[in-house]
């Protein structure tokens, strides 16, 4: 027996080597995540006497190019959640950091839950991509938003109340209707300076240009709000680019996103779970991708349980001896980005109340019973997780090898 732990790090690791009753193989040295440093440790690896079985934690994305190889040449290699490692027991009373004794304490790891570590399957380019894709595409999310909060505080000084006119959703392109109408009229000055009949003539002709519906009471209710309205900034020049440049800013984030959320789609329907998965009540053509992304090969979980402790929306537990506590809060110990979604998920029942959804109908009798939101919230994600658990892996079971 051969545990190899390695201690990952960005562009290097740390590796130590143990055999049981702690005899060391090989004292804690350094790789450098290249080819030639990669291959030289799976050469290494390959060349001991016995089973070698390597662990390592899944720190970011910086481990994914050492497990990819050792996977690819056939090594047994197990990626474990740092917390795992942080609560296993350092048998000090020092508290000792460094790379070189996290690399021994993940080796003994190893060692001692030699036959409970599974073993990491190469995660195919589709689910590799899709995942990637799914984190650009929150990042993108979070600078529209950020885009967004930019002009309407800019707007709060030419055009106050410009951004609520509309509720209109964004068109396939990104593009939205209240971000179209200040671009042309970014100063209130631009509307409240003609007479109501030249304002609607030239709002009618907007509408027509940009292919929106135009409503005559909808451009006299924009003029009469206009007329009491008092702008910060002056209708210049300057204030003009101030303003077009964050809206440009916004609509090159809008595009981006919908770009992402189209690609995200297209991918994910070339995996084999995705008829069943859009088939599920809340989920649509954004949020399916995304679940798929974030959850993966559900095949590799081995209990419903594993899976709702993976997005860390499984119930805890605090009882000793008589005392038993009723209300624990759940461990948060997964993904967040899962959590996230499983929560977006939830919002759409909520609103959508579709009486044949399991999900919902139990969300719903628990918030008749007076559940907090955030209980009732996240029992129906545990819920939704183990139907959704349950399908897939059915489905998957059922198609040719």
């Amino acid at each position: 027996m051969n545990a190899v732990g390695i201690d990952i790090s960005k562009g290097k690791s740390m590796v130590a080597i143990l055999r049981p009753y702690g005899q060391i193989v090989s004292k804690p040295f350094e790789i450098h995540h290249s080819f030639s440093e990669i291959h030289s440790l799976i050469q290494l690896i390959q060349s001991m006497d016995g089973d070698s079985r390597i662990v390592m934690e899944h720190t970011g994305r910086y481990y994914e190019p050492l497990i990819r190889e050792c996977s690819k040449a056939g090594l047994f290699v197990s990626a474990v959640n740092p917390k795992l490692i942080k609560d296993f027991g350092n048998n000090s009373l020092r508290k000792v950091k460094s790379d070189k004794v996290d690399a021994i304490k993940i080796a003994r790891y190893a060692l001692d839950n030699w036959t409970d570590l599974k073993q990491y399957s190469l995660m195919d380019e589709i689910r590799n991509q899709l995942k990637t894709m799914n984190r650009q595409f929150d990042f993108y999310m979070k600078h529209k938003t950020a885009m967004k909060n930019n002009l309407i505080s800019l707007l709060d000084q030419t055009y106050p109340g410009a951004n609520t006119y509309f509720d209109s959703p964004a068109r396939e392109d990104g593009s939205q209707k209240w971000v179209d109408f200040v671009t042309t009229y970014w100063h209130v000055d631009l509307v409240r300076k003609q007479s109501l009949h030249a304002f609607t003539d030239h709002y009618q002709k907007w509408c027509k240009r940009k292919k929106y519906n135009f409503s005559s009471s909808k451009a006299e209710e924009i003029y009469g709000k206009a007329k009491e309205l008092v702008p910060v900034l002056p209708k210049d020049d300057l204030t003009k680019r101030i303003i077009k440049q964050a809206i440009d800013q916004l609509n090159i984030a809008s595009r981006t996103v919908e770009e992402l959320r189209s690609f995200m789609n297209e991918t994910a329907s070339k995996l084999p779970e995705y008829p069943v998965v859009m088939a599920m009540k809340g989920v649509g053509t954004s949020l399916g991708p995304q679940l798929m992304a974030e959850i993966g090969d559900v095949t590799r979980f081995t209990h419903k349980g594993a899976i709702t402790a993976f997005a860390g929306v499984d119930p805890g537990v605090n009882q000793s001896g008589t005392y038993d506590q009723k209300s624990v809060h759940t461990s948060k110990r997964g993904t967040p980005m899962l959590r996230k979604t499983l929560f977006q998920v939830m919002d759409v029942l909520i609103k959508t109340k579709p009486q044949d959804a399991p999900v919902y109908l139990f969300m719903d009798k628990k918030r008749a019973q007076g559940k907090a939101y955030y209980v009732y919230m996240t029992a129906g994600a545990n819920k939704f997780l183990r139907i959704y658990y349950g399908r897939v892996k059915e489905y998957l079971a059922s198609l040719p090898q």
